[in-house]
Formats: structure tokens, C-alpha cells, sequence
């Protein structure tokens, strides 16, 4: 199986008020290189595939139309970059690959290849981009471009933002590089080829900013999970990361990418889906549970709320707290509101009860236990689902991290099921090894 570890350069990752906790050090960490440098160097001990930062690029006001409540708690607010985390974690490794969120709300395509090329030439080769369309209200309003697109129609513009990408990266082949001191040509202008572009949204006229790699353009990740996500991802990801409550919607999430596939002429065995998941590791399952009651109780509603409400562009505070989410509508992310709407029976989940799942793990499922068990039951979800792998979040950090790397990670190494050494150079060979 491969692995992921989920990070977000906040305050903490996905726990509310993580950050709350005396084993969380990641608030202190936002002031500290080494302290991610630490992080990175832990999970390539572990032979981790890769690290990935999650991305919310402003602070949701959705919930009582503030930011209020997101500011209060912490959740989801500081909003610091990830993209120079990302520098100094691969400056600090020379296995792992980092992937990194980046929103084709607020940026340009010409931008965005400058930035994540420019890490991925440095890294050589072991940048991720994981392509997000802008489901939050509030990164329109914070970048000041008008309103929300519909949910579908952002794919539309998403597609063609790809379309200036690729010809920014096919602009400039490795042939075209000479260094030649004796003429003192350094390229050969006529292998190069201009980028002049001009669509229903965008337009761009450049050549690529950065030298091409040797090792290619960075991984694309796709996270849509929609149905129009879902065709965004068999055009352009190599890895597709999906959030599912519980086993029984990871399996029927695969069916689904095993159809989009087929109708895509793509073949069902070269989906490479990691599936979330949050372990919370002990030396016994009552600590584990104990643990995962701790972190829970300290979370007050309002905060996990006004992270619900950013996520489903709904204010929740208008709405009864046992009404089925079902009777929501959204135009923000409507695959994370399909992940929540349904309990692992198939009933119908309330806006309490999908709280109490977001407090910690916005609808990540907890394996919870010792490392035995919660290896027990990561090869069981990995077998059952037909999943390439998994994506992990954090509870608080950098233990969660940690007592996965040093008690979990051995367990499956001698259960054949995960490498031991890394199989290749770079982020694009270790993944699809």
C-alpha cells in the first residue's frame, strides 16, 4: 500500500483546537523551519510516499456571515502558505515527496507552474500539485473576484486553466537547453515553442518560466469527488485523494471511479485512489478511545460549525441541529457533502451527528487502537476497498505522526504489505511503484 501524511500550515491540522492540547507543538511550529524539517525527516524514516498540505486560503464566513467563530477557535484560521514549508521540508530530505494545494481560484496558470515548477526543479522532482477549483466563498472575497462560480462550471474554467499549464510545461523541451560557453547560446530559440492562449476564461501569452526538469512536470492530485470532479480527475490526475465517512462509501466511491474510468476509456487497475483516514494509536484500545474522548470533548459546536459551514457554503447557524443534511443543497464542495450525508447503515445523518465526526476528522474515519489493531485494520480497509493506499491525518502533532512512524509503520513493513526502502528517485517513481 502507499501512504500520505495529511498537513495543513496552520495551527493545527484537522482536529479543532488541536492546538489546545499540550502535545500539540505545531502552533509554535508555524515560527520554526525545523520544526517541519523534523516532520519530513520522521516520515521519510517511516518511507513515507509523500507528505500532503491541505489548503484553506481564507478564513470561512460563512457561518453567522463572520469569520468570527472560525477566528475565535482557530479553525481553519491562521491561513499561512504552505509553499515555502514545502521548500525547506525537501530541503531537509531526499526521498519523500511533498504535495502542496493550490487553488486555480486567485492564482493564474502561468503563476502556478512558475511557483510549483520551481519547487519541483529544486526538490528534483518530488513536488505534488494537488488542483483544487475554489469551492470557499471566502477566497473569492479575500482575492477580490467576484462571485462564486457554479459548482460545474468551475471544472469548466479548471480545465482550461490546465490546458495553459500544460503548454507552459511543453513549452521549453530539454533539447532546447544548449549552456553553450563557446557561442554563448543558452537556448535554441527555435525548439522552443510560445504559449498563446486565449479561451472563454483565460488567455496567457509567455514561455515557460522555468527550466524543464529531467524528471517531468510535478504529480497532479485530484480530490473532486463529484460527478463532475470525478470526469475533472480521469482528464488530469495521476492520484486521486477521496474523503469517505466510513468503509462502505470508500467502496461504493470505488465503483463509481471504476465507472467514470470506463466511460473515460481509462483502465479500472490504473486508478490510484488514497482514501482518508485517522489514526489515533495507544498501547491499549481503551487509552486510544480515552485519547479520541479528550480531543473531542474540548471542541465547542460554534467552532465546529463555522468550519462546516465554509466547507458547505451553508450557514449552519440557521438550521436545526438534528434536520438530515440530506435536505441541503450547496454549490461549494458537494463532495464532502456527499461523503457526510450518509451514516456506514445507509440512514440518514443529522447536522449533530455529522459534528461530532468533524470535530476531529472532517469525515476522515478514526482507526482507533493499539499499533496491532490499527494495522489490523488498515490492511483490511486497503483489501475490502481495492484502494491504492492512504491518506493520514493527524489528531495533534508531531506525536500522531511519531507513533505511527515508530509502532504501526514496522507492522506493516512484516506484513509484506509496505516498502521498507524507497523504490525510486523521485515523488512520480515511488507512487506509482
Amino acid at each position: 500500500m502507499h501512504l500520505m501524511q495529511m498537513l495543513i500550515h496552520t495551527v493545527s491540522t484537522h482536529t479543532l483546537l488541536g492546538w489546545a492540547d499540550l502535545k500539540e507543538e505545531q502552533a509554535e511550529g508555524l515560527q520554526d523551519f525545523a520544526y517541519w524539517q523534523n516532520l519530513a525527516q520522521t516520515l521519510e524514516r517511516g518511507r513515507f510516499d509523500g507528505i500532503f498540505f491541505a489548503d484553506s486560503p481564507a478564513t470561512h464566513a460563512v457561518y453567522q456571515n463572520s469569520v468570527n467563530a472560525s477566528v475565535q477557535y482557530g479553525a481553519s484560521w491562521p491561513n499561512h502558505d504552505p509553499m515555502p514549508v514545502v521548500a525547506v521540508m525537501a530541503a531537509a530530505t531526499k526521498h519523500i515527496g511533498i504535495g502542496v494545494t493550490l487553488s486555480t481560484t486567485g492564482t493564474t496558470p502561468y503563476l502556478a507552474t512558475r511557483r510549483l515548477s520551481t519547487l519541483n526543479y529544486l526538490s528534483r522532482g518530488r513536488v505534488a500539485w494537488n488542483i483544487v477549483t475554489g469551492f470557499s466563498m471566502a477566497e473569492h472575497m479575500a482575492n477580490g473576484v467576484g462571485s462564486q462560480m457554479p459548482h460545474d462550471e468551475r471544472y469548466d474554467f479548471a480545465d482550461e486553466f490546465m490546458e495553459i499549464c500544460y503548454k507552459l510545461w511543453d513549452s521549453v523541451p530539454p533539447q532546447a537547453i544548449l549552456k553553450n560557453a563557446a557561442t554563448g547560446q543558452f537556448a535554441d530559440v527555435s525548439k522552443i515553442t510560445p504559449v498563446d492562449y486565449k479561451g472563454r476564461y483565460l488567455s496567457c501569452k509567455a514561455v515557460a518560466p522555468v527550466l524543464p526538469s529531467p524528471y517531468g512536470r510535478p504529480v497532479l492530485i485530484q480530490a473532486g469527488s463529484s460527478g463532475r470532479g470525478m470526469k475533472f480527475a480521469m482528464d488530469h490526475a495521476e492520484i486521486i485523494f477521496a474523503i469517505q465517512g466510513h468503509v462502505a462509501g470508500m467502496k461504493k466511491s470505488m465503483d463509481q471511479l471504476r465507472a467514470a474510468a470506463a466511460t473515460h476509456g481509462k483502465r479500472a487497475e490504473d486508478l490510484r485512489v488514497l482514501y482518508g483516514l485517522q489514526p489515533i494509536v495507544r498501547s491499549t484500545e481503551a487509552e486510544a478511545r480515552a485519547r479520541m474522548e479528550e480531543l473531542k470533548q474540548r471542541v465547542p459546536l460554534d467552532a465546529i460549525l463555522a468550519r462546516l459551514s465554509g466547507v458547505f457554503g451553508v450557514d449552519l447557524s440557521q438550521f436545526d441541529p438534528d434536520r438530515p443534511l440530506a435536505e441541503m443543497k450547496t454549490q461549494a464542495s458537494q463532495g464532502l457533502m456527499s461523503a457526510t450525508l450518509t451514516g456506514a447503515d445507509g440512514g440518514s445523518v443529522t447536522l449533530r451527528q455529522a459534528a461530532a465526526q468533524w470535530a476531529l476528522s472532517v469525515a476522515i474515519p478514526q482507526v482507533i487502537g493499539t499499533p496491532e489493531q490499527v494495522a489490523d485494520e488498515i490492511i483490511r480497509v486497503w483489501r475490502e476497498t481495492g484502494c491504492y493506499g492512504f491518506n493520514l491525518s493527524p489528531t495533534t502533532n508531531p506525536d500522531s505522526v511519531t507513533d505511527f512512524v515508530d509502532h504501526v509503520v514496522p507492522i506493516l513493513q512484516r506484513r509484506g504489505v509496505f516498502r521498507t526502502e524507497y523504490e525510486g528517485r523521485n515523488f512520480r517513481e515511488n507512487l506509482l511503484a
